[in-house]
């Protein structure tokens, strides 16, 4: 094919063009600044960065657990970081960066001297991990009027209830939540008549209450209470006693209070009918399990895994959407003023993904976010509660816990 010289000029031009971009910019920059030179000269947006502080407190004797348990340290806080890399993600798109000051208060030490201090340092998002009288004894300081609390560790109904605080956000599921989605579950398998085992701890006297409402909230019966105070020996053990312990005339389930899992774990196979066990142990109601793999759960529990070197717990968990909660609404108001954020929190159009296939949000009058339950077994995820057919005008997570017309709380 014959080309013209001037065709041949003009077809180089063309090329050079195209191969050239820092030419055809400068071509057509009025200003005569190359596409990257442009760039570089474009002044930096610099991110506003929110801070977060998580205070918890190690037990000065923890309960013993067995050998094959795997030890965790520092649950909770590997939760919160994971969710500051979440945070971050957004934020490099929204111009908004989040930091973590992670507090871990010596047994020895009093936790208000480290919350004032923690109130000094201008944090006004900290995250409680710590028993409920704590958390009840720091939301009540004068330095917490200002501040945001936000709680992943209590399941006690009374920081719902009679005790309840405008400045604490609530993460966990009650016990009554938790009795609630087992007391559902149960139902629906038609298991009515419940033999109730209570072990001597105070916060399995809480979630024993909270299984007595439920009994009467869905229309259960509890044939029969027993508390557990059985120490084994030689002449002693589970093979001999927990037979003679639950020699009863008839029952659907075995119920178990035992929140340190000092006694539920060998009830089952050895009843003397053979009846399945739930509660602390067996089917356990949960926010959250390493089965759980739904709703890209799956991704999260890698991710975390992937970080901590082990499953994610319920702590984590909670100080995971603790976290979130807080990026969430920071993006949405695109800001990070304390005020802003604390009022879209509370108010009707925040919602947080949690990797539950619905929408999670707070309860008004109670300030504890709703939620579903797993009810998992040991190696298997069995229901998800709400259980299909609990109705609700409003919201069906309102079927667990209290509700609005049955809460105590009042701001």
């Amino acid at each position: 094919m014959f080309i013209s010289t001037k065709a041949a000029r003009l077809l180089l031009l063309i090329c050079l063009d195209f191969s050239a971009p820092d030419l055809w910019a400068k071509k057509n920059d009025p200003a005569g600044k190359t596409t990257s030179q442009a760039q570089q000269a474009a002044p930096h947006r610099e991110s506003a960065t929110l801070g977060i502080a998580y205070l918890t407190q190690p037990l000065s004797n923890p309960p013993a657990k067995p050998f094959y348990d795997p030890i965790i340290r520092e649950p909770g806080l590997k939760g919160a970081r994971l969710g500051i890399l979440d945070n971050n993600t957004t934020g490099q798109f929204t111009h908004q960066g989040f930091k973590l000051r992670e507090f871990v208060i010596p047994p020895e030490e009093e936790a208000a001297t480290a919350f004032k201090a923690l109130v000094r340092e201008g944090y006004h998002y900290v995250i409680l991990d710590l028993p409920a009288r704590l958390i009840d004894q720091l939301a009540r300081l004068p330095e917490a009027d200002k501040l945001l609390l936000l709680d992943v560790a209590s399941r006690d109904d009374v920081l719902r209830g009679t005790r309840c605080r405008a400045n604490v956000l609530h993460f966990q599921p009650s016990h009554a939540m938790r009795a609630d989605a087992l007391a559902q579950y149960l139902m629906k398998k038609r298991w009515k008549q419940w033999l109730l085992t209570i072990g001597n701890d105070p916060q399995d006297t809480l979630f024993a209450a909270a299984i007595r409402q439920a009994a009467k909230k869905f229309g259960a019966k509890i044939t029969i209470e027993k508390t557990w105070d059985h120490h084994f020996n030689n002449r002693r053990s589970p093979e001999s006693e927990i037979p003679v312990f639950t020699q009863e005339d008839d029952y659907d389930v075995v119920v178990v209070a035992d929140e340190a899992l000092t006694f539920g774990d060998i009830l089952p196979y050895r009843t003397w009918l053979p009846r399945p066990v739930a509660g602390t142990s067996g089917l356990t109601p949960v926010s959250w399990d390493k089965t759980h793999e739904a709703w890209g759960a799956l991704q999260l529990q890698q991710r975390f895994h992937e970080l901590a070197g082990h499953w994610m717990t319920e702590v984590d968990y909670g100080a995971w959407l603790a976290v979130r909660t807080l990026g969430e609404a920071a993006t949405r108001v695109k800001s990070i003023d304390f005020d802003a954020i604390k009022a879209f929190i509370l108010g009707p159009d925040f919602t947080l993904a949690g990797f539950k296939g619905v929408p999670l949000s707070f309860r008004p009058w109670d300030h504890q976010l709703r939620q579903p339950l797993l009810l998992a077994g040991e190696r298997s995820l069995i229901a998800v509660a709400p259980i299909e057919g609990y109705l609700h005008p409003k919201n069906e997570l309102d079927t667990l816990g209290a509700d609005t017309a049955e809460t105590s709380c009042s701001f």
